[in-house]
């Protein structure tokens, strides 16, 4: 028989309670665990806090996200009162679904976020498969923002790429989901949302793009707009139409999948024709220097821009379109057999001899470069700055058949050489100014002296600071394109000052009259040149195209002009007029290198020519005081550039 164990004997404690168990190594571990588990659970969560607040403690107030102020938009005007372009963010009515056609929010959703109406504002599923997707392509190819995250990023915060960015975007999210309705946030987001060509929100871009409100977009059209939220300067119809086509074909198909169509319903809306955007329904192609230009003198002329302006310019729709063209074909075009360099820029300012620009040109291509070399750029103009000069001479007693000695002159260290070193002994203050020589000119400020050439260049429209140097008589003092083809305007106009201008008036949306203020009509200035000094520079300019400097400028009808060459053949300039309208051309680098043998004379001449021609292509020029009549023949049309 097996002998039985026997009990553990019983240890009872003094004051009667059980003696306490024995810790085994595994019961002591996890209490120890539990205990820095609770511990850290409790930081954690401190942290936690903290790094919440700290993500939101500057976050906007959702409260606002309908009250958001917005920039205004600035709608400009040609001359005859056609739409010319827009300036700024423009925005349509603001849209309600409930009068939307049902397919406009269903492309919206179908490809932007097709589990909107699902999610609470953050779609984990969508940051799911956009991963396996970004994975899988090896790169980012799918986004997992959701419409409501959009809404947070556009309307609150900036677009810069950071965690902290994308934490508080969420943040914004759930409580927009919060305050919100779904409906609310989807009108919001339409109703904001950037559809390229300067249209921001649903009916502005309708109406950029086809004509119409949006309660009357086509499936079609609804689809190419959902498409455009991918990347809108890229993919908008004006910019590039078969792009946005394709887009529009991958968003219907996603309705198909969504089951928001049927494949009966998309393929009507494939056969539909895209429709073509409204005649310069977006930015102008041409005239965009222009537009900054008159949006700069909009920003000055009032003290503040708070609400969408209508703006009527001086500019003739017809007249940029050309010069644009011109330009840009000139300077591609092939160089003529015999010339050693060619310029890569242009600049031209057209403008009626009381100042209203109708034409300007700022360079060769806008989307490459928006400095405009008309307005902003400041170059030595050459001979052209001869002009004040000869003003003067006029003013201070002599006359157009003044005899002047043409030899080397020497001032101090300063040389001035006539153009291919040829001298032609003695000739008349016409024929130097025709001719365009140097020493004269020289000789002749000399006499009269500089500062009578400095004043004179000032009172008719010089703005920019003059050297004091013998060598300002020769155009060495920078200045601006728009500078002298205003003060080339006081010849034309009689003798009066012109600020060129670009603005005829500025009304807000409820037609009230901003600018110009009561009492200032636009037009010609003061008077600061006498009719008979006028009418003999006049004649003096007209020589130049006749049998001077100017020869290729010749239109076939009365005009007057002057050309410019700076030292170095670094600037080219052509400035001339008829009796109605006064044209400026400039040709260089931007670097300010040499441009081979170039001239005023040469391709400044021509453009300006090519120019005239068309503007006068059905009318007669009007006469210039002081040259003899005309007789009424038609102006022969520009020769093939």
């Amino acid at each position: 028989m097996s002998k039985k164990r026997r009990p553990a004997p019983t240890i009872e404690m003094p004051d009667g309670r059980p003696p306490p168990r024995r810790r085994t190594w595994y019961g002591k571990l996890f209490r120890w665990m539990f205990r820095w588990a609770v511990i850290a659970s409790i930081w954690i969560a401190a942290a936690g806090l903290i790094a919440l607040a700290w993500f939101a403690y500057d976050l906007p107030d959702v409260e606002e996200a309908t009250r958001l102020p917005r920039q205004p938009s600035l709608t400009l005007e040609a001359a005859d009162g056609t739409f010319l372009t827009a300036v700024g963010d423009l925005y349509g009515k603001p849209v309600r679904l409930k009068e939307l056609p049902p397919h406009v929010a269903q492309a919206v959703t179908a490809i932007e976020d097709r589990r909107f109406w699902d999610h609470w504002g953050i779609d984990l599923l969508g940051i799911a498969r956009a991963v396996y997707v970004n994975i899988a392509q090896g790169g980012v190819v799918q986004g997992g923002s959701t419409i409501t995250q959009q809404v947070a990023k556009n309307l609150f915060l900036s677009h810069e790429r950071s965690y902290r960015r994308k934490i508080q975007e969420a943040l914004l999210a759930i409580w927009l989901e919060y305050r919100f309705s779904k409906g609310e946030i989807l009108e919001t987001y339409l109703n904001r949302v950037y559809f390229g060509a300067g249209a921001y929100g649903l009916d502005a871009a309708a109406r950029r793009y086809f004509g119409k409100s949006a309660n009357e977009v086509t499936l079609w059209e609804a689809a190419l707009l959902a498409g455009l939220l991918k990347s809108p300067t890229t993919l908008a119809p004006t910019n590039d139409p078969e792009a946005a086509g394709k887009r529009a074909e991958l968003v219907l198909w996603t309705m198909v999948e969504a089951g928001y169509i049927d494949n009966g319903r998309l393929q009507r809306a494939l056969i539909e024709a895209v429709p073509e955007p409204p005649a310069r329904s977006g930015h102008a192609i041409g005239g965009r220097y222009f537009a900054d230009w008159v949006v700069d003198k909009a920003q000055d002329y009032l003290s503040t821009i708070d609400r969408d302006l209508l703006i009527r310019t001086t500019l003739d729709r017809e007249l940029q379109d050309y010069a644009d063209g011109l330009v840009k074909l000139r300077l591609q075009g092939l160089r003529p057999s015999g010339v050693k360099g060619w310029p890569s820029q242009a600049a031209l300012v057209a403008m009626s001899p009381d100042g209203a620009v109708r034409a300007m040109v700022g360079g060769k291509e806008y989307a490459e470069s928006q400095f405009n070399r008309a307005t902003q750029a400041k170059r030595q103009p050459g001979s052209v700055f001869k002009l004040f000069t000869f003003l003067a001479a006029l003013e201070a007693g002599f006359t157009e058949d003044t005899h002047l000695t043409d030899a080397p002159i020497r001032k101090g260290d300063y040389r001035p050489g006539n153009y291919r070193g040829i001298y032609h002994g003695d000739v008349t203050m016409s024929t130097a100014l025709a001719k365009s020589l140097n020493s004269v000119t020289v000789r002749l400020a000399d006499r009269i002296g500089y500062d009578r050439v400095r004043e004179m260049a000032m009172r008719v429209g010089i703005e920019s600071r003059l050297m004091e140097h013998p060598s300002v008589m020769l155009g060495t003092s920078e200045t601006r394109l728009i500078e002298l083809t205003g003060a080339y305007a006081a010849l034309p106009n009689g003798g009066r000052r012109v600020e060129p201008y670009g603005i005829v008036e500025i009304r807000d949306r409820e037609g009230n009259i901003l600018y110009p203020p009561l009492g200032k009509p636009r037009g010609r200035g003061r008077q600061v040149l006498a009719l008979p000094l006028v009418e003999a520079a006049n004649r003096m300019l007209a020589a130049t195209i006749t049998e001077g400097t100017g020869k290729k400028a010749a239109i076939g009808a009365q005009a007057a002009g002057k050309t410019g060459t700076t030292q170095g053949y670094r600037d080219a300039w052509f400035i001339g007029y008829t009796g109605d309208l006064v044209t400026g051309v400039w040709t260089g680098h931007d670097d300010n290198k040499p441009v081979g043998d170039m001239t005023g004379g040469n391709l400044p001449a021509e453009l300006w020519s090519a120019f005239m021609r068309e503007a006068y292509k059905e009318r007669r020029p009007a006469p210039i005081a002081g040259l003899p009549v005309a007789p009424d023949t038609p102006v022969p049309a520009a020769r093939p550039q």
